[in-house]
């Protein structure tokens, strides 16, 4: 392994007593000293914020607003051109086969796009964006902003003390806010399944930003741990664990994703990688769908178990793909693959553990309910 980069906020980590981790390149806080259990639960209490500096920052330029949406509907089965100013969507780059090759956000900033992508896959997303857009649309890679995520019932009340424009910004808003005399970059949004916001901030007055919401009495510092956890309750996939580059969107129950328009009878149908197996699952079905799984017990079921249909004999029919204890729910929560045909809500499966089959439930997700400001 090669030496690992630092965000802007590591040396704040580290004065916090975080410990740190090996993730997608970084050094980054798998958890401070609250640990993972209570830092989950105060994020669903109250107000978490979380460095996600390692992700991608993209901006992409061109002619016009429709000419760059138009370039990047070429990669993307969403809808992009129809995005309003300053709101944001959910999208997915695909490829040739139909499947994920990673999941990321996109905002209409009104003369240019703005992406986030997954750290990870930014290298590989990057090269993709340039050789696919360049030179009609410009791919500029940001490397001096940070990007934190604020989370949680009290997210709006924390960050209103700054600048109380926030609370007026409802779910996938976007907009340029002053906070702490910094011009940033806030989305209404995160990935907790908690109301909250997305802040990219200039890397050198990050801390300062940072410094000023841990302040406050409702926020404290979470981890790579507990945002784990706190997605998996919340049923969104993990990239490299939930969905991949052999994954449709369709199998992913990722579906709501793809805009009618961009569908198969819609306007502006296809044109972008795997049009043909995204359209040929969603009009034929698909073997196998991803769903949320409660095993029974206080065992968790960690991604790579595998799911029979019966306690005795038969061929696996599915598999874990992410998987712990839901600190919310009380008990472990899971979600993976099974065939189509046990994918109902209610279906009694059973998981593999250490050569014994424990009983699952296949349950809908999210496991704990979304509280997002509509």
């Amino acid at each position: 392994m090669g030496e690992l980069n630092r965000t802007p906020l590591y040396d704040l980590h580290v004065a916090l007593g975080a410990k740190m981790v090996p993730f997608a390149g970084y050094d980054m806080p798998v958890q401070y000293a609250l640990g993972v259990m209570k830092e989950h639960l105060h994020c669903r209490a109250q107000a978490g914020l979380f460095d996600v500096s390692h992700m991608g920052q993209v901006i992409l330029r061109g002619d016009s607003y429709d000419a760059v949406a138009r370039a990047f509907e070429t990669l993307v089965p969403m809808d992009v051109l129809g995005l309003g100013e300053g709101r944001q969507r959910y999208g997915l780059f695909t490829n040739e086969g139909g499947g994920i090759e990673d999941d990321l956000m996109f905002a209409n900033r009104g003369d240019h796009l703005f992406v986030v992508v997954n750290a990870a896959c930014k290298d590989a997303d990057i090269a993709r964006m340039k050789s696919a857009l360049e030179p009609a649309v410009s791919v500029e890679v940001i490397t001096d902003r940070a990007l934190i995520a604020l989370q949680g019932p009290a997210a709006e009340t924390a960050l209103a003390r700054m600048n109380d424009a926030v609370a007026e910004m409802t779910f996938m808003d976007v907009a340029t806010i002053e906070l702490a005399g910094a011009e940033c970059w806030v989305s209404r949004s995160g990935y907790t399944g908690e109301d909250g916001y997305e802040i990219s901030i200039p890397a050198t007055q990050a801390e300062a930003v940072t410094k000023a919401l841990l302040d406050m009495d409702e926020v404290e510092p979470i981890g790579l741990g507990a945002r784990d956890s706190l997605r998996l309750e919340a049923g969104l996939c993990l990239y490299g664990n939930d969905i991949d580059a052999t994954t449709s969107p369709i199998e992913a129950g990722l579906i709501w994703a793809i805009q009618k328009v961009r569908r198969a009878d819609g306007d502006r149908a296809g044109g972008f990688p795997g049009a043909d197996r995204i359209f040929g699952d969603l009009a034929e079905g698909v073997a196998r769908k991803r769903v949320g799984l409660v095993p029974q017990g206080r065992a968790p079921m960690r991604a790579g178990t595998p799911i029979f249909a019966s306690a005795e004999g038969g061929e696996a029919i599915g598999e874990v793909t992410s998987g712990g204890f839901g600190p919310t729910f009380e008990g472990p929560v899971a979600m993976g693959y099974v065939g189509a045909a046990q994918a109902a809500v209610g279906t009694e499966l059973f998981g593999e553990v250490r050569g014994k089959r424990m009983p699952v439930t296949v349950a809908k997700m999210p496991l704990v309910p979304a509280n997002f400001k509509r």
